[in-house]
């Protein structure tokens, strides 16, 4: 096919040889499938912030920093190097995503490289070689819809231990090699620490999963994973391997008060006497 005019540059730079086909377009960019020497790859194409029909709500950017001060500042302002760079920050939030996750055993696509807008990953594939179908492709029996989810409960711990929330994660960005699910899509990438609506972001995420996969498996649809790794991990004892149940209860046993209180009072007390103590000494010195 003839080559798309954003990944001319990188025919030009021989890093890819030839473009074979178009594999997908989304809301937020077009799939190509490309030639890259022995190998088979995918070029991401994103597509301008007033061509996507996913935008940069605050609700996902909030917390994500650049490190420019420069480009912070004009980001800030809204003026128009500003625009260009939140755009740029928004598409490079995925790439770093990738590398991250990648790196932490997450089974995302493997990054190659990201060259002014596209993205040279991995050609995620079925065990035929062919690339890998959507989940919500596939009709699943209940052990299928049973072990997948699973699989991807451990995922999203593994994200998470890595400071990452998928933000948008549902049987449309999710792939079936033949070893299983693999997680894409993550322009809209949540840092769990910096950003108030992380809390939010993965029970919504979870919570898509269970909906899914509750189809073949009913059972699913009363698990409260979400709740329960974020409880875990507001107490730093998150690990990759941590057990869980999918069942959290809230403590309703009200609050003391009135010990809470004391030590407040008892702590201001022993600071009034500490600067009394102070005050003495320094006349006592002249």
């Amino acid at each position: 096919m003839k080559t798309p005019k954003r990944i001319e540059p990188l025919v030009e730079d021989g890093l890819v040889d030839v473009v074979l086909r178009q594999l997908m377009s989304g809301k937020e960019a077009t799939v190509y499938v490309v030639q890259c020497g022995d190998e088979i790859r995918c070029a991401k194409v994103y597509k301008e912030a007033n061509q996507r029909g996913f935008h940069q709500a605050v609700h996902y950017t909030e917390g994500r920093k650049v490190k420019n001060s420069r480009s912070q500042r004009a980001m800030e302002k809204g003026s128009r190097y500003g625009r260009k760079e939140q755009e740029s920050a928004w598409q490079r939030t995925e790439v770093d995503a990738l590398y991250k996750l990648a790196a932490a055993g997450v089974r995302v696509p493997l990054p190659f490289g990201f060259y002014e807008g596209v993205l040279l990953m991995e050609l995620v594939a079925d065990e035929e070689g062919m690339p890998a179908p959507r989940l919500n492709d596939l009709s699943l029996t209940r052990e299928q819809a049973l072990e997948f989810h699973a699989m991807l409960i451990r995922q999203v711990v593994l994200m998470l231990c890595a400071g990452i929330i998928h933000g948008d994660l549902s049987e449309f960005n999710i792939l079936v090699d033949a070893h299983g699910p693999v997680i894409i899509d993550l322009p809209q990438a949540v840092d769990a620490a910096a950003n108030n609506n992380a809390p939010r972001m993965l029970d919504r995420d979870v919570e898509n999963l269970a909906n899914y996969f509750g189809q073949f498996a009913p059972e699913l649809l009363t698990t409260q994973y979400a709740k329960e790794i974020w409880a875990i991990y507001q107490t730093g004892e998150l690990l990759p391997d941590t057990p869980l149940t999918g069942k959290f209860s809230v403590s309703h046993k009200a609050a003391d008060v009135y010990s809470v209180m004391r030590e407040i009072t008892t702590a201001q007390d022993d600071h009034e006497a500490k600067l009394r103590y102070q005050q003495i000494k320094r006349a006592e010195g002249r």
